[in-house]
C-alpha cells in the first residue's frame, strides 16, 4: 500500500515528507493506523547525528497511537479495531529477561530492532522498490506502520489516542520510573530534574506514590509553574548553586528519592548528590550524547547512594502502559494537559523547532 511518512534522509537535516509502500504484515506483525504521534526527543537526538546507533534513510517517529487495520498469521493478542499504543520497548513474556522479573528489557527481537528490520531480518518499507529501514521498530511519523504484535500495547477504546500516545515514550518514561522502577514509598522526599515530558511524568509518579515532599528543578520558570500543577510542592531555578540548595530545603540530609530528565552529564553528577546519604536512590533518565560520561566521586557509594537507569521508566509495555491509560480515564493522570502543539504531518520539523525552543510540553502530530 502506498503511505505518507516523514523521512530523514541525512543527518542535521529537516526531514522529508513523501510517499513510500508499505508491505502487509507477515507472521506476528500488525498492520496500524496511526492516529496520532508525538515528537520525542529520541527524534530530534536521532536527526540530528548524535546518536550512536542512528541510520538513514529512514522514518523517524516512535510516540504513537492508532487502530488495528489488519493481523498477519500467529497474531493473537490484537485484531482490527483495537486501539493500541507502539512499543519501542516491547515485552515477548517468554525470553529469558522477560521471564526473570528483573527488568522491563526484551531480548526477543532487540537484535533485529537495532538494525532497522522487524524480527525476521528485513523490512515493509520501501521506496522504488529499495527496502528503508524501521526507526526503534515502530517509524510511527507515517500514516499507516507495521510493527510486532509484542510491541503493541492494547488499550482501553474509551482514551483519546492523541493524549495517550505521549505513553509510547516520554511520560509512562517518567511515570514507570516512580512507580514501578524506583517504587517511591509514602511519605518520602524526591527530587526531580527537568521539567519536560519525562520529568513531569516522574512528578506526577512520586505524587500518586505519596511523596510528602516533591521538589522540581529547571531553567524554565514556565515549565516549574507547571510542574506545580503537577504535583511539585516546591521548585527551584537550576544553576551552578542547585546541589547546595537542595541541601538546604533538606536540612543537609538530600533527598530519599532522585530522578534526572535531562540528559545532560552534569546534572546527573547533581541528582546523584542531592540523593541522601544511606540509601538514596537516583534514577538516570535522560539519554547524554556520544561519547560523554559521568564521572561519580566512590565516596557517595561508599556512604550508601544507590544508581540505576531506567529505559523506558522500567516499564513492561504491554502490561504497564494499559494500567497507565486506565489511571488517565479515572482521571489520575492529566495527559491531556502534556499536549501542547497539535501538527500535522507536514510540520513534522516545526515539532523539532518547538522542541529546541522549550515551547511547550509535547507536539503531536495528528493524522487525518
Amino acid at each position: 500500500m502506498k503511505i505518507r511518512a516523514a523521512v530523514l534522509e541525512e543527518f542535521g537535516k529537516p526531514l522529508s515528507v513523501q510517499e513510500l509502500d508499505l508491505a502487509e504484515p507477515r507472521d506476528g506483525e500488525v498492520l496500524v493506523r496511526l492516529v496520532a504521534c508525538g515528537v520525542c526527543h529520541t527524534d530530534l537526538y536521532t536527526a540530528s547525528g548524535a546518536d550512536p546507533s542512528g541510520y538513514v534513510p529512514t522514518v523517524l517517529g516512535h510516540e504513537g497511537a492508532g487502530v488495528v487495520e489488519r493481523v498477519g498469521p500467529g497474531v493473537h493478542s490484537v485484531e482490527p479495531g483495537d486501539h493500541v499504543i507502539t512499543l519501542f520497548s516491547p515485552e515477548c513474556r517468554e525470553c529469558e529477561h522477560c521471564t526473570s522479573g528483573k527488568t522491563n528489557i526484551c531480548t526477543a527481537i532487540r537484535e533485529e530492532q537495532g538494525k532497522g528490520h522487524l524480527p525476521d531480518g528485513t523490512t515493509r518499507l520501501s521506496r522504488d522498490g529499495e527496502p528503508m529501514r524501521h526507526f526503534m521498530g515502530c517509524s510511527t511519523f507515517a500514516e499507516y506502520t507495521v510493527m510486532p504484535e509484542i510491541a503493541l500495547a492494547k488499550v482501553n477504546p474509551e482514551a483519546s489516542l492523541e493524549s495517550v500516545c505521549t505513553l509510547a515514550c516520554g511520560a509512562t518514561t517518567g511515570l514507570a520510573a516512580a512507580l514501578w522502577k524506583a517504587e517511591v514509598v509514602p511519605g518520602s522526599t524526591c527530587a526531580v530534574f527537568g521539567a519536560g515530558m519525562v520529568g513531569l511524568g516522574a512528578l506526577v509518579g512520586c505524587h500518586l506514590a505519596g511523596a510528602n515532599r516533591i521538589i522540581a528543578v529547571d531553567l524554565s520558570e514556565d515549565r516549574l509553574e507547571l510542574a506545580r500543577k503537577y504535583g511539585a510542592t516546591e521548585t527551584l531555578v537550576a544553576g551552578p548553586d542547585t546541589l547546595e540548595a537542595i541541601l538546604e530545603m533538606t536540612g543537609g540530609l538530600g533527598c530519599d528519592y532522585t530522578f534526572e530528565a535531562t540528559g545532560r552529564v552534569e546534572v546527573m553528577g547533581q541528582a546523584v548528590e542531592a540523593a541522601r546519604m544511606g540509601w538514596g536512590l537516583c534514577t538516570v533518565l535522560g539519554v547524554a550524547g556520544k561519547g560523554e560520561k559521568l564521572e561519580i566521586v566512590p565516596r557517595l557509594l561508599i556512604t550508601g547512594r544507590r544508581v540505576q537507569g531506567g529505559s523506558f521508566g522500567g516499564a513492561k509495555g504491554r502490561t504497564h502502559v494499559p494500567m497507565l491509560v486506565d489511571m488517565y480515564l479515572q482521571g489520575k493522570i492529566d495527559l491531556d494537559g502534556f499536549v501542547s502543539h497539535r501538527l500535522t504531518l507536514d510540520e513534522v520539523n516545526r515539532g523539532f523547532e518547538l522542541m529546541e525552543a522549550q515551547d511547550g510540553i509535547r507536539s503531536v502530530i495528528k493524522f487525518d
